[in-house]
């Protein structure tokens, strides 16, 4: 097993025996399943107008339902993600096993990797169990599943991001309150950026404002456009962010 399986495998096991995962986990299936539930019924409502008034009724699910359930499932992922990464770096500061752990033969780089892909993991697990929604309505209404596929990779990606902002978080902090409102707050102002780069208009700074914002990123995935400056983004935030807890971390070392 390499120092990272290590970690992992703590890391897991430290999850699945408190109850944190077990509520939030259950909080985000529940509301997302509200939401998905509400958003059919719409769907069908629609439907039901569309014949009466022109006999017939072809409504479209990608935009009815799926795009407004991966609009609102990133708000519900801005909440519940710092609380899954609050404890990663900062439980092992309160209970003084931050010193042991920079001690031993692990390497930065292997524990910051190890912290994050445990937690990951995790959401992963959620995100698969979301699956389920679309292969339930593919039973009883067809669609582009073009879309869908693209909105779980947008969806994946943009919980990546939240997360590696989360351990940046963690690392700051031994309050895991402190690391998840720093982690809350940080992924807040990416969310903003996006209003303040509409209000500078088709600007340079504007531009640039907004592109810092993971809003737009993200809504392209959900309608099917998948653009490399897209997935550019989603990846230079996710390492920026792991190298900078990586600094953290290695900061502590010296003090």
């Amino acid at each position: 097993m390499t120092p990272v399986q290590a970690i992992i495998a703590k890391e897991l096991r430290s999850y699945f025996v408190s109850p944190v995962v077990y509520v939030v986990g259950s909080v985000f299936l529940l509301i997302v399943g509200l939401l998905a539930y509400l958003y059919v019924v719409f769907a069908g409502a629609q439907a039901i107008q569309l014949m009466q008034l022109q006999g017939s009724a072809q409504i479209n699910l990608n935009d009815l339902v799926f795009r407004n359930l991966f609009s609102s499932i990133r708000f519900i992922l801005l909440i519940i993600l710092p609380i899954l990464t609050m404890r990663l770096f900062a439980e092992e500061r309160k209970l003084r096993t931050f010193e042991f752990l920079l001690t031993s033969p692990i390497g930065i780089n292997e524990i910051v990797a190890g912290k994050f892909m445990s937690v990951f993991l995790v959401f992963l697990g959620l995100v698969g169990l979301t699956g389920l929604l679309p292969l339930v309505l593919a039973l009883f209404s067809s669609f582009d599943w073009y879309p869908v596929l693209t909105g779980y990779l947008g969806l994946i990606l943009l919980g990546a991001l939240f997360l590696s902002v989360g351990v940046l978080a963690s690392a700051l902090t031994e309050n895991q309150i402190v690391a998840a409102f720093v982690s809350f707050g940080l992924l807040l102002v990416l969310w903003l950026f996006s209003g303040v780069g509409s209000l500078l208009g088709d600007t340079a700074i504007g531009q640039t404002i907004s592109y810092l914002s993971f809003m737009e990123h993200y809504d392209h995935l959900v309608r099917g456009l998948v653009d490399t400056k897209d997935l550019v983004y989603f990846v230079s935030g996710l390492a920026l962010m792991l190298f900078l807890s990586h600094r953290v971390v290695d900061s502590t070392r010296w003090k």
